[in-house]
């Protein structure tokens, strides 16, 4: 219950400054929002000692939820300039597209982190996860422009890092 209360309370916190300055339907709209959020994420980030998971201390919850909005941020940022790349390739028809699938490996274990990773590249345009292989830890990418050196793309690189700090 005092979990719940303090995740309750950080989400809702988040809620009053991404809404700042704040209005009645701000707060309500807002307590809305935090009890939904809550109720999704107790069973992601909830203390889980019978799944070998060490109990985290409040803090580290804090520091998790700060992670998320950080990931919100950057994943916004990165679907923006994927948009105006593909936006720009479909204006400029004589721009070259070279489409085709990478083998990324990936440091992730939890199934949650995976599948976070997974949406964030399919939501991205230009870029859709084929398949998962959770054993060898490789996604596999489809992408509609292969550089030669694609191996490991930076925007996987920058998800994996912060949703590492989330989920892991």
């Amino acid at each position: 219950m005092i979990f719940n209360t303090m995740m309750f309370m950080i989400w809702f916190s988040v809620w009053i400054l991404l809404s700042w300055p704040i209005e009645i339907k701000d707060v309500i709209s807002g307590i809305l929002v935090a009890l939904f959020v809550m109720f999704m994420t107790t069973g992601v980030m909830g203390p889980k000692d019978l799944s070998g998971r060490k109990n985290i201390s409040l803090l580290g919850y804090l520091g998790r939820a700060m992670w998320f909005v950080c990931y919100v941020f950057v994943f916004l940022w990165e679907c923006l300039k994927a948009n105006i790349d593909v936006a720009y390739r479909v204006i400029h028809p004589d721009l070259l597209i070279r489409p085709g699938t990478i083998r990324i490996r990936v440091s992730l274990k939890s199934d949650i982190g995976l599948t976070f990773l997974a949406s964030s590249i399919t939501l991205t345009p230009g870029m859709t996860t084929i398949d998962i292989d959770k054993v060898n830890g490789v996604l596999y990418v489809h992408k509609l422009y292969i550089k030669d050196d694609d191996r490991k793309l930076a925007v996987v690189d920058k998800f994996e890092h912060i949703l590492s700090r989330i989920f892991e």
